[in-house]
């Protein structure tokens, strides 16, 4: 059996993201929702050093089945992350030939009904925790990813990754990528590049929007946090992306003002003001990054590192990074543009004390 005719099983998974607060107090929260801190997550596979975990771990709450339009039952979990960020996973088992599962993930992925279901059951949620958020968000932003985990194939030994590729790559990647039609050669090869295995018969293919997992349901639960976890910092990233969008787009509205001489103190009280978001906003990027420690070398850093690569986060990490640099060298600007006012004003105060002396020194005399 080559894995094409196969019949499937495994999970569709939703993940949908808010984020709600600047931080989430999650010693709180365990009180509230009556669970303790797990000692170690993600639970990797292989071996691993103690340190790779989160550094806070995420609190979990497993809330009662919800239902889609059609009726269908979905397992539903809140994971919420101590840098502000909730996260609702919606659940669904699925058995079908690969055709099945290609309408499947495509019907998952472009409905906007999951992620309406999933704010509306978190905002309610919310309204009897809302002693947990430090300084919430009024507004949320979002970010949506979808995984397809199938169970191994095959009643003995399971059929391994590169055979599964070579017979069924084509549909893997129209899963990948939420489409019902068949895709280009060109296309589905890219969307394989992102490809990696442990074992044999074991394979993860990262894309923008979706992931596509052969493995074991427990064997997989380490892969499906680290996607969860990249997609935070997508989100986090896109954040801060916007947050420091609006604040230098508002720092160059006061500069191009037409200033006056007495200026400069109004001068160095918004340069003060840009250098502390400038600071809160490099302290809130570096506790997401640093949310999780790895070993440089071990497969779930490469696994971490290629998500990250697929979704986006190293462009918005990026493009965060050079705004936090920006922002800093207007803070200087701006500090020296003070400094030269203030030495031109006490010049300035001088000369005119000096100007007074010689007056009444010349008044005196005559």
């Amino acid at each position: 059996m080559t894995g094409r005719e196969a019949r499937l099983h495994g999970t569709l998974r939703a993940v949908l993201l808010f984020d709600i607060a600047e931080e989430i107090d999650l010693t709180r929260l365990h009180d509230l929702v009556g669970t303790s801190p797990r000692r170690r997550e993600p639970a990797f596979r292989g071996p691993a050093p103690e340190y790779v975990r989160f550094e806070r771990t995420p609190v979990v709450e497993n809330l009662p089945p919800c239902f889609t339009s059609a009726r269908d039952a979905l397992q539903t979990r809140v994971r919420y992350f101590q840098y502000g960020v909730a996260s609702v996973e919606l659940i669904a088992p699925f058995q079908g030939d690969w055709q099945r599962l290609i309408h499947l993930a495509n019907r998952w992925i472009i409905s906007p009904e999951l992620e309406q279901q999933a704010r509306a059951l978190l905002a309610s949620r919310l309204g009897q925790l809302q002693d947990i958020l430090i300084k919430p968000y009024p507004n949320w932003i979002s970010e949506d990813y979808y995984v397809i985990q199938v169970d191994p194939i095959g009643d003995g030994a399971p059929i391994p990754a590169d055979e599964l590729i070579r017979h069924c790559g084509a549909q893997i990647a129209q899963i990948v990528r939420g489409e019902e039609s068949p895709l280009s050669d060109a296309e589905r090869d890219e969307v394989l590049q992102s490809r990696i295995s442990y074992y044999p018969a074991d394979l993860l293919v990262v894309g923008w929007v979706a992931a596509f997992v052969y493995d074991t349901p427990a064997a997989a639960i380490p892969t499906l946090d680290l996607l969860e976890y990249a997609n935070t910092q997508l989100l986090e990233f896109r954040y801060y992306d916007e947050v420091l969008t609006k604040v230098l787009a508002n720092v160059y509205r006061q500069i191009d003002v037409k200033r006056g001489f007495f200026s400069a103190w109004r001068l160095a009280r918004e340069a003060a003001e840009l250098n502390t978001i400038r600071l809160d906003y490099r302290e809130l990027s570096e506790r997401t990054e640093n949310a999780i420690k790895f070993l440089s070398d071990m497969f779930y850093a490469r696994v971490y590192r290629l998500a990250a690569a697929r979704i986006g986060v190293n462009d918005y990490r990026s493009l965060v990074a050079e705004k936090l640099t920006t922002a800093r060298d207007l803070y200087e600007s701006m500090v020296n543009e003070f400094h030269q006012q203030r030495a031109f004003f006490l010049e300035l105060m001088v000369v005119i004390i000096l100007i007074i002396e010689i007056v009444f020194l010349f008044r005196g005399k005559g």
